[in-house]
């Protein structure tokens, strides 16, 4: 027995340096979130940032993501896109490079897009909040639906056809018009979708105006608009624009009803538009008083972290990450490509802004929900089904 003892020692300290040496793999999953944190839509950024942090930091005071009998601490990596196509794309090149297993974001469609060529090309699963540009999920080539990229929000196909029936069958208009930024993917896109609604459905559009983004006088187009004699105005623009656009509509004598689109969501609408955009009406993603129980948890979390009701982007982006985890799961390794197989075979998510439905592509089927601004607040009208 003396004898065998130092070969048992020998073979115990082999399997101990054995066992050192063995690759464990990564303690943390790194998730790079590409977002708006400075430019023309900081908010937007804010309420991403908001989500992603609230979400992450979920899951790790649980103890982290179980993933294959393991659990993983999630490592958020932040880079800000500046609002600029460019550096969205570059910030897509760093995060590949920091070897993320997921992108999320960016919002903005004119953002999303290129940072979307950026993530197909590198094989880098990438989820978009806010971005509804058919383009983003679309191969610009093939006109096929890109393999790495989804998003959590309906498409402008979808919402400019809500906000088009909206107009003609509650707001009854007949002679419509439209004002919208010509060199913004998002805001030309749904403009172009809805003038196509309106003119399918009989109703003319009798002008359709544009500008370039960052312009702040619109009188001219403005003019052309009370000229041709419109009855309502359309503007889906970013909640920086329409204040300006709304209030230099009124001063011109426009008495027309003026409605918009998803990127009115943000509340600094209401405290940079006042009265003046008092009983108005928007398409968006969800209605938080009429939340349901997984969005009401949301909703209270995000508003004892940040004194606030999260609005839109920051619901989506909360959804985004929720996808991401999920899939995660289901692949059981960490691996790109059996993390973004797993994405695609969702077939049925229920997030915080409704159920989305996956049928082939990375464009989820979901409802959209008409709010009204009112008293100072946005408050629930009702719910358009896809």
């Amino acid at each position: 027995m003396k004898r065998l003892l130092p070969l048992i020692a020998l073979l115990v300290g082999m399997s101990l340096i054995v066992s050192a040496c063995r690759p464990r793999g990564p303690e943390t999953i790194k998730i790079g979130l590409n977002v708006e944190l400075t430019g023309s839509i900081p908010v937007v950024g804010a309420s991403c940032k908001n989500a992603a942090e609230l979400a992450v930091e979920e899951v790790n005071n649980a103890g982290g993501l179980e993933v294959g009998g393991r659990k993983y601490k999630i490592e958020l990596l932040i880079e800000d896109n500046e609002d600029k196509k460019e550096s969205a794309a570059a910030a897509a090149q760093k995060l590949n490079a920091a070897g993320v297993l997921v992108m999320i974001g960016p919002n903005a469609s004119r953002n999303a897009i290129p940072a979307a060529e950026v993530a197909e090309a590198n094989k880098m699963p990438m989820i978009s909040p806010w971005s509804t540009n058919p383009k983003t999920t679309l191969d610009a080539a093939t006109g096929q639906p890109k393999k790495y990229v989804m998003r959590a929000c309906f498409i402008d196909d979808f919402q400019g056809v809500v906000a088009a029936k909206f107009a003609i069958t509650e707001l009854k208009v007949q002679k419509p018009a439209v004002l919208y930024a010509v060199d913004s993917e998002y805001n030309k896109g749904i403009a172009e979708i809805f003038k196509k609604t309106m003119e399918e459905s009989g109703v003319p559009v009798v002008a359709f105006e544009s500008y370039t983004t960052g312009d702040k006088d619109f009188s001219a187009q403005l003019t052309k608009i009370i000229q041709a004699g419109a009855d309502s105005l359309f503007l889906p623009n970013y909640y920086t624009e329409v204040p300006l656009q709304v209030q230099q509509a009124h001063k011109l004598g426009f008495k027309g009803v003026i409605f918009g689109s998803d990127s009115w969501g943000a509340v600094e609408l209401i405290d940079l538009c006042g009265a003046d955009c008092e009983g108005y009406f928007f398409t968006t993603h969800y209605a938080p008083d009429i939340a349901t129980p997984k969005a009401q948890a949301f909703i209270k979390a995000y508003e004892a972290k940040y004194g606030k009701i999260p609005d839109d982007v920051a619901a989506l982006t909360y959804d985004a990450f929720g996808l991401a985890f999920q899939a995660i799961q289901a692949a059981g390794k960490i691996d790109r490509e059996a993390v973004n197989q797993a994405l695609h075979n969702i077939a049925r998510y229920e997030g915080v802004t409704g159920v989305m439905q996956f049928k082939g592509t990375g464009d989820p089927v979901k409802s959209a929900v008409v709010l009204q601004i009112k008293g100072g607040k946005f408050v629930y009208y009702t719910t358009a089904q896809p």
